[in-house]
């Protein structure tokens, strides 16, 4: 054996001896106590230096995305810019010439003033009256005589009033509307109501049992011709009959 090739032998063996009393000492070192709390410092600030090192690479990659669309940015930017300066070496020379702005302001003016006048011209049209029947009061319920009162209660009584109003409302709305606004169907309860009408009904508020039907959700059964009869008692409404028909004046 050469002798460069032993001396290199001995260099390498002793390189392996001194690592390993390195090691030694450092798990010596290790297990004393007033070393440990120096190890434990150094970990922590290695800890803290890892999450430092990976929010700059967090960072660094925002930088990388916001630096690519910037440059995206900057094309669309130069290409507007190019596709304006073109527009503007290109006018066509026949454009219309810009309103004055005092011609404008006269227009505007005026058409409001004519709206004003047209709005000054139409009369106001105001609601038409239409009759309705009171509610019973407490005293008038008291009054009525047992036998027609039976087991009627008073909140039943009001209830039809309130129906019989609703039906009169509804009804008396359509004949006061105008024909053109009419759809089909209204248009028909319009001739009906006119077919209705008497000599004994002009000026009168009235209904007939279709419109009670129409208009509201009343059952006109036993228990309503019982409430009539009160009603009646109670002069809020009277019967005209004729023509197969039975109207109920409002009183």
């Amino acid at each position: 054996m050469a002798s460069s090739d032993l001396e290199d032998l001995c260099s390498h063996i002793n390189t392996k001896i001194l690592t390993i009393k390195k090691t030694l000492q450092l798990r010596n070192m290790g297990q004393e106590p007033s070393l440990k709390s120096v190890l434990c410092k150094i970990g922590h600030e290695m800890f803290l230096a890892n999450e430092l090192l990976n929010k700059m690479e967090i960072e660094v990659e925002k930088q990388e995305r916001l630096k690519n669309s910037l440059k995206e940015m900057q094309k669309c930017i130069e290409r507007d810019y190019n596709e304006a300066q073109h527009l503007r070496e290109n006018i066509p020379p026949h454009l219309p010439k810009a309103v004055p702005k005092c011609t404008v302001g006269l227009t505007v003016k005026s058409e409001e003033q004519s709206k004003v006048t047209e709005h000054a011209k139409k009369p106001t049209r105001e609601p038409k009256f239409i009759k309705e029947a009171p509610l019973i009061t407490t005293q008038e319920f008291e009054d009525v005589p047992a036998y027609m009162r039976g087991r009627l209660t008073y909140d039943q009584i009001n209830g039809v009033v309130q129906d019989l109003n609703k039906a009169v409302v509804s009804k008396y709305k359509i004949l006061h509307q105008p024909m053109k606004s009419m759809s089909f169907a209204v248009r028909n309860l319009y001739h009906r109501f006119l077919e209705e009408e008497t000599k004994d009904t002009k000026g009168e508020f009235f209904i007939v049992e279709a419109d009670i039907k129409e208009f509201t959700q009343l059952k006109v059964d036993k228990r309503f011709h019982c409430i009539l009869n009160v009603l009646r008692h109670c002069q809020r409404v009277r019967e005209v009959r004729g023509s197969r028909l039975v109207r109920y004046v409002i009183c």
